[in-house]
């Protein structure tokens, strides 16, 4: 990972001032480094050891902060990791266009690997993350949205960039299909449990511990898989105060709601789905070599359901 800062401090390098000062921000403001973390361990598990390793996980790294940078300006949100987002301190139009260079940075540096399975993978995941977030989009203030759309929206926003990092480490690698088929099911279950995890979190979290407000979701009319269950869950009337948040994007009743969320069991009804995407996890890393790597994969996906923030 300090191999991997520094190819990113050396590519955010930019004649613009203004870039680099709005790069070095969002990205020096820390964060859980899980996608190029995963490229590596997916890496160090099949045995590759050159440096194009270094070169993707900073890959996917900047197409991360880019669509936390377009996020941001998209869901006008004001916190993130702590502190203010990059669109509150610098404005909407720096965000956008910093987070369009980190894109175009990233695909440079994708070239530099010289395959072209390796730009398919990730031109691939790039424009499903895009129709997600779009699909996202069209299904705000939607209170009927049920649990396979729920999972359709994040399987492609957030999971399939996850799907992507472990993949690249199996082609890196030169293994066969059914190990990089094995190394996708692991980062897409894994990237599932993630924000079905962080779902979770938006209810029963800590916002100082989480560096974000806590209800953003529901302040952006999103209906997320506690919401979901809370009204599948709950009595006629508890439902109807879910679906008026959702609706009117308002987070005016959220302690009735977090209330509601909590005493249907919907907290433990989204534990139950995210246990099970891990041990989906858990199953398809089990193919790999059994080595110290591999064993952190396991980990990485058994611990995500204790996550706190």
């Amino acid at each position: 990972m300090a191999e991997v800062d520094q190819v990113i401090a050396r590519r955010l390098d930019s004649g613009v001032p203004l870039v680099g000062e709005v790069c070095r921000y969002i990205i020096g403001a820390g964060g859980k480094r899980l996608r190029p973390a995963l490229l590596l361990l997916v890496c160090g598990a099949l045995g590759y050891k050159g440096a194009q390793r270094h070169n993707l996980a900073a890959v996917v790294e900047f197409i991360h902060t880019a669509t936390l940078l377009h996020d941001d300006v998209v869901d006008e949100s004001t916190l993130r990791r702590g502190r203010e987002t990059a669109n509150e301190r610098f404005g909407n139009p720096a965000s956008v266009l910093v987070g369009d260079f980190l894109y175009s940075r990233a695909f440079q540096m994708m070239v530099d690997a010289g395959q072209m399975r390796i730009m398919q993978i990730l031109a691939d995941a790039t424009n499903v993350i895009a129709e997600g977030e779009v699909l996202q989009l069209m299904n705000m203030h939607d209170p009927s949205l049920d649990e396979a759309a729920y999972l359709r929206v994040i399987r492609s926003k957030t999971a399939k960039l996850f799907e992507a990092s472990a993949r690249l480490g199996a082609v890196l690698s030169g293994s066969g299909t059914r190990v990089e088929e094995a190394c996708a099911t692991y980062g897409q279950a894994l990237g599932t449990a993630f924000q079905v995890i962080d779902d979770v979190l938006d209810y029963a979290g800590d916002a100082s511990e989480m560096g974000k407000n806590l209800g953003d979701d529901l302040r952006e009319g999103k209906a997320t898989l506690p919401l979901i269950a809370a009204m599948r869950r709950g009595t006629a009337d508890q439902a109807a105060v879910i679906r008026r948040a959702i609706e009117s994007g308002g987070a005016g009743e959220l302690d009735a709601i977090v209330a509601i969320v909590r005493d249907t069991g919907a907290l433990e009804v989204t534990r139950e789905a995210a246990a099970q995407e891990a041990a989906r996890a858990i199953e398809a890393a089990r193919i790999l070599p059994s080595n110290s790597y591999t064993e952190g994969l396991l980990q990485l996906a058994a611990q995500l359901l204790s996550r706190r923030a």
